[in-house]
């Protein structure tokens, strides 16, 4: 016999207009298909959160996509004021038709409180991508990464929700941890940024202080000891982050736990070997993402 609560959200489904349904359908089904740790930590939500986390994922693919694309710099940047307009509408209570992502993003805003604005934020920093930006100090790097990732730390904590008098602290917290996760992104992905994209994210002045090129070379000793600098930066943040755990429902943190989890796991990797960096893209196993998500649910903690 099926419990109550799955009957409630099939007619929670059925009561959804069958465009919004689909909307949802394709925004899962790009989460599914790009978001490789993203979606150990969702799947652990219920239903309309999931769906909800799925929507902000589709429309932060879409703009690292612009960001990431080949087109020329001006075409980029023309696209993603285009996106920024659409996120306005959104917010205007104008949906364009025919856009599924956009569709799903507005019945968002009408369930969750999201704080839309956010994209433009992350719209922000996939412009300084495109425009080649680099950064002198860690502190440059923080600003960039509060960006592109500490603002959907922000936009998913309208989704998880906390007590309106944490709200404040719980903003802050989601936007550290998110900066923590950047920081293992770009350790992760030094040697494709720099051979692919042609960014080097790792600040200037820890390159010069240990004796590297502005480019992001350099001998394998030191260029391991910029690593390792790095890497602790954000393993400070993740404790202080993490704190947020303590202001979340039980769902909530363990999707928080399962990907907090996973990158920290990875960062431990990193730090174990630096040099394997320099080589080639670090990564997890599926089964110890799988085996870290079912940790998370259980209520182990990060």
């Amino acid at each position: 016999m099926c419990s109550a609560s799955a009957a409630r959200r099939r007619e929670e489904v059925r009561l959804m207009p069958a465009d919004i349904v689909a909307a949802y359908a394709r925004c899962e089904e790009i989460t599914r298909r790009e978001a490789k740790n993203f979606a150990y930590g969702i799947r652990l939500l219920d239903p309309a959160r999931r769906r909800a986390m799925a929507a902000l994922y589709a429309l932060a693919r879409r703009i690292d996509d612009i960001g990431d694309g080949t087109a020329p710099v001006d075409e980029k940047l023309e696209r993603l004021e285009d996106v920024r307009s659409s996120v306005a509408a959104v917010q205007a209570g104008d949906v364009p038709e025919g856009d599924a992502v956009l569709i799903a993003l507005a019945d968002v805003s009408k369930s969750f409180p999201v704080p839309l604005a956010a994209f433009g934020e992350l719209i922000d920093g996939c412009e300084m991508d495109c425009r080649d930006t680099t950064y002198e100090t860690f502190d440059d790097l923080v600003i960039y990464c509060r960006c592109v990732a500490g603002s959907i730390g922000r936009l998913s904590l309208g989704v998880f929700g906390t007590d309106s008098g944490s709200l404040e602290r719980a903003e802050h917290l989601a936007d550290t941890l998110g900066v923590a996760l950047q920081i293992t992104n770009i350790l992760r992905d030094i040697v494709e940024d720099r051979t692919t994209m042609g960014r080097v994210y790792l600040p200037r002045e820890d390159l010069a202080h240990f004796g590297c090129e502005p480019d992001g070379t350099g001998t394998r000793e030191a260029m391991s000891r910029v690593i390792r600098v790095e890497a602790e930066r954000a393993r400070e943040r993740y404790a202080e982050g993490l704190q947020l755990l303590q202001l979340l429902d039980h769902r909530s943190r363990a999707c928080v736990s399962a990907m907090a989890g996973i990158y920290r796991r990875l960062l431990s990797r990193i730090e174990a070997d630096p040099a394997a960096v320099l080589q080639r893209r670090v990564s997890l196993p599926t089964w110890e993402k799988a085996w870290v998500a079912a940790r998370s649910l259980a209520g182990a903690g990060a």
